[in-house]
């Protein structure tokens, strides 16, 4: 059995100015994906120049923040959100979810590409192995905050997470997260991507490997408890939410390849 480290969320304190950790994780998935992209960009393929690329991150990360927070309000939380519509502007009092940032990354790209007269497609596939790094960045900052742990275990790598309410060793499910979501994630993304594949391919792999990595991880992630199983004593909403994310991706890797054949 293994104790959390209980690390203070604050990374940095100046007077009144306190720097979360989880913050500065945002920071560093964004600072990351930004070179990364830069270096994309330098393929004679991509559909954007390196200036570009800081420009489509302002509108991704806008994206990711707004949806991120919507997604959180309306998927998990409705009930409170119908009962007090403006907690969906406290955004101090935290909470953010990938599904909502994904729809915010979605129609940041749209715009983006409508206003450069590209192919919505064409920046999702550009972007989509840039992605991972915030995902991972992210979890790292869960499990720093002590957060979205999993459920009880009895494996020697068993973790007491002492804001959890009782005293039971749990799955670190934030790190299987950031093995699953961020690491390999990315590490298939890029080497797929690192070649020309046909439009939508790239898109597709994404969905397909994100929804079934957050499927398998919701079975040892503890529920939100305000919503518990959906069904069945073991379907999550992150599992719901998933699902369509497997058969958009998989539908898209056909239509790529056809189109391709064609």
């Amino acid at each position: 059995m293994l104790k959390h480290p209980q690390f203070d969320p604050v990374a940095i304190s100046v007077g009144p100015l306190k720097v979360h950790w989880y913050g500065l994780t945002y920071l560093v998935g964004f600072a990351v994906g930004w070179w990364l992209g830069k270096v994309r960009a330098r393929k004679e393929w991509t559909p954007l120049n390196e200036q570009q690329v800081g420009d489509l991150l302002f509108y991704i990360a806008l994206g990711v923040i707004l949806g991120g927070r919507f997604g959180y309000v309306v998927f998990y939380n409705f009930d409170q959100f119908a009962a007090d519509p403006l907690w969906l502007f406290r955004v101090w009092e935290g909470g953010m979810a990938f599904h909502g940032g994904l729809i915010g990354v979605m129609l940041a790209m749209w715009w983006y590409g409508r206003k450069l007269g590209c192919g919505f497609f064409r920046i999702a596939d550009f972007v989509a192995p840039l992605v991972p790094v915030g995902l991972g960045a992210g979890r790292i900052g869960n499990f720093i905050n002590g957060e979205l742990w999993g459920r009880p275990t009895d494996v020697p790598w068993g973790m007491v997470f002492p804001q959890a309410p009782d005293a039971l060793a749990r799955h670190p499910s934030q790190l299987y997260q950031f093995a699953l979501e961020g690491v390999a994630l990315f590490a298939i993304l890029w080497l797929f991507s690192s070649k020309p594949r046909p439009t939508m391919a790239v898109s597709g792999l994404f969905l397909i490997l994100y929804g079934c990595f957050r499927v398998i991880v919701e079975f040892f992630r503890q529920p939100d408890p305000q919503l518990g199983y959906l069904a069945f004593d073991w379907l999550t909403m992150g599992q719901l939410l998933s699902l369509p994310m497997v058969i958009a991706g998989a539908l898209l890797m056909v239509f790529a390849y056809r189109g391709a054949k064609s």
